[in-house]
């Protein structure tokens, strides 16, 4: 096991190792430890050895030139200068939300950015300033639409963080797609199938099998078939392609120059990164901060209170697994992956950063 300050340490040097500025450096250690706290390892120091390869292969630049291209009182197109989504989006949410303080809402749309972690990270900055948070970005397409032989869309994430007042507040953080790529990845390390209705195979026919995006095969939409409502999750996934690469001009679905080797390349558009989309909305904009979270208190303890089934213990809010986990591994440590302890100690020992092992418990 290893505490959150010794892992959000190394991940710090790491950053620094590669020419990422200091504090920049702590903000982005800082995103991925907070994937770890909450549950989320699927994107949290999983992703170094990625970050990693994308800085030695050029794909991205650790001092991008970050600038604001356009704007208005409310909203913003920015530039992120190729730069990692772990750098470029705090400065984006921070904008978004110093614009909602004047104008009631803020809304920055981003492009030339890579991946950026969590979602919900972003989303939840809002709350410090009684806003309801939104964010979304768009990834490596390996969501196959409806009806769709190939995988032409991210998973593409949307998370909403919401204020409350005595209750913790509603975070929905979730992959528009069923399964995210990072939880397809751990079965196919464990070598685990993928339950039914996942995903499919290069002629798009049904298949369990954990290795399948490296042979051609894609994930499907939420849903799955049309019976089940795939053509729902399809709809879902593609707002948050035009919400996030479309508006601020990024590469959008199959022209996004993936980051994956194993995913082929079939567009040869021009490589202008992944889009972002942050918005926050001051409540008080609505009505007094005090009404909304009152209501919000009574609209979360309504849910709370709903009879489970059975087999269940409680209706769960969204944000409650998260939080939960994230007061337990801070006060008992945090347990890697035998994938994500093996990333660690490849980066370390490429980099010539300082790894201690002996955390690693099998």
């Amino acid at each position: 096991m290893y505490s959150y300050q010794y892992l959000f340490s190394f991940t710090q040097q790491v950053f620094e190792a590669i020419g990422i500025d200091k504090d920049e450096a702590g903000q982005a250690a800082d995103i991925l430890m907070r994937a770890e706290l909450r549950n989320i390892s699927t994107h949290g120091l999983v992703r170094l050895p990625e970050y990693v390869r994308l800085w030695k292969n050029k794909r991205i630049t650790t001092s991008p030139d970050y600038r604001i291209v356009h704007e208005t009182p409310s909203t913003a197109l920015v530039d992120g200068g190729k730069g990692l989504g772990l750098v470029t989006a705090p400065k984006a949410m921070k904008l978004a939300i110093e614009k909602a303080k004047t104008a009631g809402t803020g809304w920055v749309a981003v492009r030339n950015s890579y991946h950026f972690g969590i979602a919900g990270y972003y989303a939840m900055k809002a709350l410090e300033h009684d806003m309801i948070g939104i964010t979304m970005t768009n990834a490596n397409p390996l969501v196959a639409p409806t009806f769709s032989m190939h995988g032409m869309l991210g998973t593409n994430p949307i998370a909403v963080a919401i204020p409350a007042g005595e209750e913790p507040p509603f975070v929905a953080d979730f992959a528009t797609s069923p399964v995210s790529r990072g939880k397809v990845d751990v079965f196919e390390s464990q070598g685990k199938s993928v339950p039914e209705g996942l995903l499919q195979d290069i002629q798009g026919r049904p298949t369990t099998d954990s290795s399948i995006l490296r042979k051609g095969g894609a994930l499907r939409t939420l849903g799955g078939d049309v019976a089940h409502g795939g053509h729902k999750g399809f709809c879902m996934t593609s707002i948050v392609d035009i919400f996030s690469a479309v508006l601020p001009g990024a590469n959008f679905g199959p022209t996004v120059v993936p980051t994956l080797s194993y995913v082929k390349d079939k567009t040869g558009a021009k490589d202008n990164g992944i889009g972002h989309f942050f918005g926050a909305m001051r409540i008080d904009a609505f009505q007094t901060a005090a009404e909304f979270k009152a209501g919000m208190d009574q609209w979360i303890r309504i849910f709370r209170k709903a009879e489970p089934v059975k087999g269940q213990e409680r209706v769960i809010i969204p944000g409650d697994p998260e939080r939960e986990s994230e007061k337990e591994k801070m006060e008992k440590g945090i347990r890697i992956s035998r994938k994500s302890f093996d990333g660690l100690v490849g980066v370390a020992n490429d980099l010539g950063v300082d790894f201690d092992p002996s955390g690693f418990v099998e």
